[in-house]
């Protein structure tokens, strides 16, 4: 099937609910297996829609606390002269990891694994006892994972 990036249409409207609060929620990131046979994208709504496609490999465990986004500190921002609201995801490292993966998602296991984000490596990242990092964009720019404005 396939992985295309974007914010989950669920966690939209799940912000302007107030059930997300990304600076103290616990956020993780599942890695997506090569090939899945399942399609994740907007209408992606929890960690659980992910079933067998999460990825699986050694040193990497899945809903896993090493598998948590560092949300400490201020990641949520305001850009008062763009008019813009943005949220600084870390970049997450793992360590010492044999896997392949087509893609990750986002989600909060504060609020029952709710999906927040889906993300298309643009193709299969492979790692063979190696530090895989997934990389989140740094700035308020037009590819911000969660840019409001």
């Amino acid at each position: 099937m396939g992985i295309t990036t974007a914010m989950c249409n669920s966690f939209k409207k799940e912000i302007l609910e107030g059930v997300h609060n990304l600076e103290t929620d616990t956020l993780r990131v599942a890695l997506i297996k090569d090939e899945p046979a399942g399609t994740y994208d907007a209408s992606t709504t929890n960690y659980s829609d992910l079933g067998a496609d999460e990825a699986s490999g050694t040193n990497y465990t899945a809903d896993s606390a090493n598998n948590n986004l560092d949300m400490t500190g201020t990641n949520v921002y305001l850009d008062t002269v763009a008019g813009v609201a943005y949220v600084d995801f870390p970049d997450l490292v793992f360590s010492n990891l044999t896997i392949s993966a087509d893609g990750a998602m986002i989600y909060n296991v504060s609020q029952s694994d709710k999906a927040i984000a889906v993300f298309n490596f643009g193709d299969t990242v492979t790692s063979t006892a190696g530090d895989f990092t997934v990389v989140f964009p740094s700035d308020n720019s037009s590819n911000a994972v969660i840019r409001i404005s």
